[in-house]
């Protein structure tokens, strides 16, 4: 392929651009910038000639006490990795270095291997099996193996990540329940037995699953809170929320919908879902102790899968999962979300690479100061 040129793009060229290329991430989205308050968002495009053929948000964060900036393409680029990279990466890498970026960080949208729900179900089972790695795929895409083969000969390397999957990035292992060409009976079909005796219950007991407005953002954050605290993880504050309802719906006030399961009046969970394109993600998940018994995650879960299928979609992230399969309470997040009849993915991951004569030095002084190994 001829060498396409790059430059920023205005917000209105880059949504032009996913409207006739849709299947991006949300965190590809102009949109999303506005979300990140901590970071400088621009919008970059690869033009051959004057066509704009790729485009990509890419994220600033100034590091203190310099006048350099780490640069972050979170689940992106979208371009065409089955081609030559360099045509497309070193672009994006000496216009990031303009920007004074000492590194940059890309989080290439591929998946490398996947497991089926009970493929996942039978790993689980044995006692043998400590990691998700040790079950033997029902997929692996070679095309996305050599992807990351093709990055590390031109000198990128995969970023540090933890044990459980949940780096500082964008976590390594998800979950995704496909949805094309299927029908509501065919998805509750899917479901594990567990989950559709939960579901059951939920529906038996009256559980009621609606859409909530900016004005219910309260309730949600609650059960947020609560479900950060009874996890070990630390809660984003209210103004994040607010922030991203008000900039994701800025465009299309379909963009991020609040869901909330509710009992006699009372809230139990409560979920967002973002739909960009042909993909919808269930986000920030909540609930509180108040009324486990009654399954309302279950019922809120179905609603928003049977509403994404009726919109179109063709996929559903559930985002992150463990791939450790020894008990903890993210095996039990692993087991509900796979119940629903979700396929654990894994991605080929993030990685980075030092940009300018500086890079280097500036990369290992973060790492140090982040505590993070190689």
């Amino acid at each position: 392929m001829t060498s396409p040129y790059m430059r920023e793009i205005s917000r209105e060229e880059h949504l032009a651009h996913l409207g006739r290329h849709p299947a991006v991430s949300h965190l590809q989205i102009p949109e999303w910038g506005d979300v990140k308050p901590d970071w400088q968002a621009e919008s970059v495009g690869w033009f051959e000639g004057e066509v704009l053929v790729a485009a990509a948000l890419v994220l600033y964060r100034p590091l203190p006490g310099t006048r350099r900036c780490l640069a972050y393409v979170p689940e992106g680029p979208s371009i065409d990795w089955r081609t030559r990279l360099e045509p497309w990466l070193d672009p994006l890498v000496a216009h990031v270095e303009k920007r004074g970026a000492f590194s940059l960080r890309i989080g290439p949208p591929l998946v490398v291997r996947h497991w089926e729900p009970g493929t996942v179900a039978a790993g689980v089972a044995d006692p043998a099996v400590r990691h998700l790695r040790e079950v033997p795929a029902d997929g692996v895409d070679g095309f996305a193996l050599d992807a990351g083969a093709r990055l590390e000969r031109l000198g990128w390397r995969r970023c540090a990540e933890e044990g459980t999957g949940f780096g500082l990035g964008q976590p390594r292992y998800g979950c995704q329940v496909p949805l094309a060409g299927r029908s509501a009976d065919e998805l509750r079909a899917g479901l594990a037995p567990h989950w559709e005796q939960a579901l059951r219950t939920a529906e038996n007991a009256g559980v009621r699953v609606g859409w909530g407005s900016a004005a219910d953002l309260p309730d949600f954050h609650r059960l947020y809170a609560s479900t950060a605290a009874h996890d070990g993880f630390k809660a984003r504050p209210p103004d994040y929320f607010r922030r991203l309802w008000k900039a994701l719906n800025a465009l299309d006030d379909d963009q991020v919908r609040l869901y909330l399961a509710e009992y006699d009046g009372v809230v139990l969970s409560a979920a967002l879902m973002i739909n960009v394109g042909s993909k919808g993600w269930h986000s920030y998940a909540a609930s509180g102790r108040q009324g486990r018994q009654l399954r309302p995650s279950s019922a809120l879960l179905w609603r928003m899968l049977n509403d994404a299928r009726a919109a179109g979609a063709e996929t559903y992230d559930l985002r992150s999962v463990t791939p450790v399969l020894t008990e903890s309470k993210l095996l039990g997040r692993l087991l509900f979300k796979t119940g629903a009849g979700g396929r654990v993915v894994e991605y080929l991951g993030e990685w980075e690479r030092p940009v300018g004569s500086q890079g280097k030095v500036l990369q290992r002084a973060v790492r140090a100061y982040l505590g993070v190994s190689r």
